[in-house]
């Protein structure tokens, strides 16, 4: 069956605490080439059938109207995978 990834980022604008913690983390650990981590969601939704255009674009309205919060959230990705 054909997996359907979609990534939610926050807005650019908006404050990524969690990302803030992990960026001090490594730099804490050494990892000074790290100069800033944001952390986003990934969705993985499996469907039946063949993935269409019209099936990706129903798959995009179900990202913006419901996993993820348009008001402080992109939907930035959606892509088919492979699952060999």
């Amino acid at each position: 069956m054909p997996l359907i990834v979609v990534d939610v980022m926050p807005k650019a604008e908006i404050l990524d605490p969690q990302g803030k913690a992990v960026t001090r983390a490594l730099a804490r650990l050494g990892h000074e080439a790290v100069g800033q981590v944001r952390i986003g969601k990934r969705f993985e939704l499996t469907v039946d059938g063949e993935v269409t255009d019209e099936l990706l674009g129903q798959i995009r309205t179900v990202a913006e109207d419901v996993l993820a919060n348009t008001v402080i959230e992109d939907v930035v990705g959606i892509h088919v995978e492979d699952q060999a």
